[in-house]
């Protein structure tokens, strides 16, 4: 099983509900944030276009928060997700200056914390937090190792990128266009 999420970049459109979501999902304190939205201008006057994402930890396959933890906290799932141990994190932040993708944050609680994916909702049958609440159904969770799921027919449509390629991690956070 490789868990991933898919993001329609077509149908997002900035209005935040999955932040909100998710925050509230999983208890996030004032000030941090485990997803947030990005809004990019493209183009030049006057053939400009607005591209809106939702972004997050990108659970990479390739993960430079894991391979940079001295302590084991940063670890893979078997599912292929990104996870914190928070009794092993020291809130050293060697993940924190590894990840190129700037996803984590230090809890007022002494450990690092960064968006889980909703393993606890997926593990449960449910889809995570920000999939559910999202009003234009822009994100779509899923194995990618299942050839009928959605994610996969999804990827396989093409026109699909992922956010800092060049970084090498093999992000698993995807976006359509």
């Amino acid at each position: 099983m490789q868990r991933v999420m898919v993001i329609d970049t077509r149908r997002c459109v900035g209005c935040e509900a999955c932040v909100v979501a998710c925050k509230t999902e999983n208890d996030v304190p004032p000030g941090a944030y485990r997803d947030w939205v990005v809004q990019e201008t493209r183009g030049e006057l006057p053939h400009l276009s607005l591209l809106i994402r939702s972004e997050r930890c990108n659970h990479c396959a390739s993960a430079p928060c894991v391979s940079n933890c001295p302590t084991g906290a940063s670890f893979h799932r078997e599912d292929g997700t990104v996870q914190i141990d928070r009794d092993k994190c020291t809130g050293c932040r060697a993940c924190m200056t590894a990840c190129p993708y700037d996803a984590r944050y230090v809890h007022p609680d002494g450990f690092v914390d960064k968006c889980t994916l909703c393993v606890h909702r997926l593990d449960a049958g449910s889809p995570t937090a920000c999939e559910e609440v999202c009003p234009t159904s822009a994100i779509l969770t899923g194995d990618l190792d299942d050839p009928s799921s959605l994610v996969a027919a999804r990827l396989r449509a093409g026109d699909v990128s992922v956010v800092t390629q060049e970084a090498g991690t093999e992000p698993h956070v995807y976006y359509t266009h």
